[in-house]
């Protein structure tokens, strides 16, 4: 039976009607809130709040001391970003691009703390594909983590810690992280601590700036993504064409800023 109309009448159906009527008054309404400038706090009766910046903007991230990271847990990072994304002929290092400031930022808040995962038992080994599977919260994974990449430089490399060692050496012992080949000691695996790592270092150093990393949209300009642009349509037909302007951060740019 065609849903558009009654049983064997041929006429439409008042679901149908009623139908249509919902949603060409729907369409008045939403024309006549536009015109009229209307500051809805209720939309037609569904109880969800319609409030125009209600949601909290992010907070742009300041240069300072590090707000978890201790200084030495801090040095650490930024030599370990350093291996991880070297400076060469088309960006900066990881290290000035501020991924361990991003990285320390995102440790200060709910990322850190898992406040907004479910963290409760029972806790067993997982697959691959189920991402992490233990009772460490991140933050705990760095603390604990650092501490254990420290002592086993010390332990194995004749007493230097990993700030002490040659570019070399850091390559080849975090290549051995990567693989789970170096032992470390304690609940936070060298395999597990390089996959945070190496994670953490790529959403800084890609993120928005506002969040602390990718300073002066360093990657964004190396890639050629145009950032949080608010319009396109000049440029949207513009097939096979070069995209020429600079990119823009949640927070703008740099040069947007008023002096004085």
């Amino acid at each position: 039976m065609n849903p558009s109309k009654g049983p064997n009448t041929g006429q439409p159906s008042v679901f149908h009607t009623s139908r249509r009527r919902f949603l060409a008054t729907t369409a008045m309404g939403l024309v006549a809130l536009t015109a009229s400038g209307a500051r809805a706090k209720i939309l037609f009766g569904t109880g969800l709040p319609w409030d125009s910046g209600s949601i909290e903007p992010p907070r742009q991230v300041l240069p300072g001391p590090w707000t978890f990271f201790t200084p030495r847990e801090g040095e650490l990072v930024e030599a370990i970003v350093e291996r991880l994304i070297p400076a060469d002929d088309l960006s900066v290092s990881g290290k000035d691009a501020g991924c361990a400031v991003f990285i320390d930022r995102q440790l200060s808040g709910h990322y850190g703390t898992s406040d907004r995962l479910y963290m409760k038992g029972p806790f067993q080994p997982g697959l691959p594909t189920q991402g992490d599977q233990t009772d460490l919260t991140p933050a705990m994974t760095y603390r604990q983590g650092l501490k254990a990449l420290d002592d086993h430089c010390r332990r194995t490399m004749g007493g230097k810690s990993f700030t002490d060692l040659s570019p070399e050496q850091k390559d080849t012992l975090l290549t051995a992280m990567e693989a789970g080949e170096a032992k470390f000691d304690g609940p936070v695996g060298s395999g597990s601590l390089f996959s945070l790592l190496l994670q953490n270092t790529m959403e800084g150093f890609f993120a928005d700036p506002i969040y602390g990393g990718n300073r002066d949209m360093v990657s964004w300009k190396m890639i050629g993504f145009p950032g949080t642009r608010y319009d396109y349509r000049d440029h949207v037909l513009k097939h096979n064409q070069k995209y020429t302007l600079p990119p823009v951060s949640i927070g703008g740019r740099g040069d947007w800023a008023r002096k004085g």
